[in-house]
């Protein structure tokens, strides 16, 4: 793959970093990413991965777009409201950057879809809110080999974790959290979320795909990176495997 001009131009501040280079702004054009949630979290990740020139990305969000989502969703507008979020998403994509190609996927990752919908990707960036959901993601990114960012907010805490579960000494989300997924939850709209958070945590997953990707810096795989924004402090922890967890020890 050749850069045109164009893309010289627009990826000259990643060309000049020696641990990219145009090397890796190639590998983020021949990229693939999959990212479950356009809300608070997918809207961060997914404004910084098509700036950055994911070459394609993968867009899976069942929701519409409310006025109350508009304090931390930043790709949508006021007149958004009652539009279905991967639609929107996407327009925004198109208008930020050409260069990439969208897949957009109008309803709920479950069991019986996760595989089709996410085989081919080279990373996958989880924001979605309920938990079910993230260990059906989490066991599908083990089947299918592929890592997977993990990211979560809650009023004013935050989450960042990459998972590479099939690898023998690395951990996947369920070794993390457990296998209930009947355990109580609460929504945004319960518990309440500081909108910049949201912006933290997912261009926090962002970097971490591009991380993945170009392979730059020190690998993350395995380490909850945790966010307080009363205290502002940042906390890293290495995450064990679980020997007898269902999904990665065998």
């Amino acid at each position: 793959m050749d850069l045109s001009d164009t893309q010289l131009d627009r990826y000259a501040r990643h060309i000049v970093l020696r641990e990219i280079g145009g090397d890796g702004q190639k590998k983020l054009l021949g990229a693939h990413v999959a990212i479950i949630g356009a809300g608070g979290i997918g809207s961060s990740a997914i404004q910084y991965l098509a700036a950055a020139g994911v070459g394609r990305l993968t867009i899976i969000d069942d929701d519409r777009i409310d006025l109350s989502n508009l304090q931390r969703q930043t790709l949508y507008r006021t007149e958004d409201a009652g539009q279905p979020k991967a639609e929107k998403a996407a327009a925004f994509v198109t208008r930020l950057n050409s260069d990439i190609q969208l897949d957009i996927h109008r309803r709920r990752l479950n069991a019986e879809n996760a595989d089709r919908l996410l085989d081919g990707a080279d990373a996958i960036v989880d924001g979605c809110d309920t938990f079910a959901t993230r260990l059906i993601v989490s066991d599908a990114a083990t089947r299918l080999r592929v890592p997977l960012v993990s990211a979560a907010v809650a009023e004013f805490d935050g989450q960042v974790a990459v998972y590479r579960g099939w690898e023998t000494d690395q951990p996947c989300y369920r070794c993390l959290v457990g296998s209930d997924p009947a355990r109580v939850e609460q929504s945004c709209s319960e518990q309440g979320v500081l909108g910049a958070m949201a912006g933290v945590v997912g261009s926090l997953a962002a970097l971490e795909a591009i991380r993945l990707v170009t392979g730059f810096g020190e690998s993350q795989v395995g380490r909850l990176i945790r966010i307080d924004a009363l205290s502002m402090r940042f906390r890293a922890a290495r995450i064990a495997k679980d020997p007898g967890c269902p999904a990665c020890s065998r």
